[in-house]
């Protein structure tokens, strides 16, 4: 009852803060709808495409950790919405490119930052200072869950407008959905007022950024939750750009692979959910290794077999339960081990090895079929990093790091 009164006056900007993720998130991951019809229609190919959608992600991972630290400078309100008008910009540029520059500035740079700065960190962040620490587990997986709910809405638009009208309509469409993120950004800013950090001595957050950071890379455990977030990002991204490709070479319907990732959208908001409210029950790292286990059996075992319609729709559901469940229980972690103060910041750079996983899962993916033929040994790759890392994670769930004291 306690924790119901206290959600009660920050309930408008938690939302404002779900409603920012599920945007940013959704047009982000429906970009690929356009690629077809870009490409066919100016002067870019598909690898260029493709180039500057992995330009986002680099650019995504390489701004984290650094928008972590100006909202603690200067607050959240003026980063999320100085990321939610590089979102605007990006959706402009790229609903008017005529050639690759374009492109690359639109889908890549300036959408890589606004992910940056007004996409899943940020929210996390927002949601951790808002909720009391008995609740705040589930929360942050309520709010991941926004995530998935933006996909889910924003494809079936894109696809609609690009389908009845073009690419470009499509894109200026997204370009208006967009323009909702800079209210909303602005609302959830208001967290900068209503919930004012209490400096605690017993964490990093009397300490100066870079303290922290180092702080942060001498725990172990912090550590090798970074590392496997690296397999984490290579595993997912290698999903969602080749399992269509996948299918088509072994003769399968084109509209299996999108209807796989749509389920992956959908039961990836039950995922969320479910592993936010289990990490307020369970040890945080034990549940994140159990999920890249799990996660890489799955692949195994689905890849080891002819693929058909069934088997295709059920690995769909169970990797996309598997699917972000781990945004909370990371950004969990990291406020478990170093408090709030750092939070955006810290989790940024574990993030920043994410981004290279998704970079090595779509290139090293692609190179690797280019040179061999066959996705055989990408998958015996990511099958076995998976397994080690999910092992990995679990051992050191139970590491007790010895206490030093923290930097003056």
């Amino acid at each position: 009852m306690n924790n119901t009164a206290a959600l009660r006056p920050v309930l408008p900007i938690l939302i404002a803060a779900a409603i920012m993720l599920s945007l940013s998130f959704g047009l982000r991951q429906s970009l690929g709808l356009f690629m077809p019809s870009l490409t066919g229609d100016i002067a870019v190919t598909i690898t260029d495409f493709t180039f500057a959608i992995a330009i986002q992600n680099l650019i995504w991972g390489i701004f984290q950790p650094l928008a972590g630290m100006f909202a603690d400078r200067w607050g959240f309100r003026p980063v999320m919405v100085a990321g939610a008008i590089s979102y605007v910009i990006g959706m402009s540029l790229l609903a008017s490119a005529n050639g690759v520059l374009m492109v690359i500035l639109g889908a890549g740079i300036c959408v890589g930052v606004a992910m940056a700065c007004a996409s899943f960190a940020m929210t996390l962040s927002v949601t951790s200072r808002l909720v009391p620490a008995s609740i705040r587990s589930t929360a942050l997986g309520i709010v991941s869950a926004a995530g998935s709910v933006g996909a889910i809405a924003t494809a079936p638009l894109g696809q609609f407008l690009e389908s009845f009208y073009d690419w470009r309509v499509g894109l200026i469409g997204f370009t208006i959905i967009a323009l909702l993120i800079v209210p909303s950004a602005w609302i959830a800013g208001r967290v900068d007022k209503e919930a004012p950090l209490e400096l605690s001595p017993d964490n990093t957050d009397r300490l100066s950024a870079g303290a922290a950071i180092g702080v942060a890379f001498r725990h172990v455990p912090f550590v090798v939750m970074a590392i496997a977030y690296f397999v984490c990002g290579m595993q997912l991204i290698f999903i969602t750009t080749h399992l269509p490709s996948y299918l088509l070479l072994c003769g399968m319907d084109p509209m299996l692979g999108a209807s796989a990732l749509g389920i992956i959208a959908g039961f990836n908001v039950l995922g969320s959910i479910f592993f936010g409210w289990a990490g307020g029950r369970w040890p945080k790292m034990v549940l994140l290794g159990m999920i890249y286990i799990s996660r890489s059996l799955v692949i195994a075992l689905y890849f080891m077999l002819p693929p058909t319609p069934t088997t295709t729709i059920l690995f769909a559901a169970i990797m996309g339960f598997l699917w972000l469940g781990v945004s909370p229980l990371v950004a969990g972690s990291v406020v478990e081990m170093f408090g709030l103060r750092w939070q955006a910041m810290i989790q940024g750079f574990a993030f920043f090895s994410h981004q290279i996983g998704s970079f090595m899962g779509a290139f090293g993916g692609g190179w690797l079929f280019d040179q061999l033929g066959s996705y055989n040994l990408a998958l015996q790759i990511g099958v076995s990093l998976g397994l080690f890392a999910g092992t990995a994670q679990i051992i050191f769930a139970f590491y007790k790091p010895p206490k030093k004291p923290l930097p003056a």
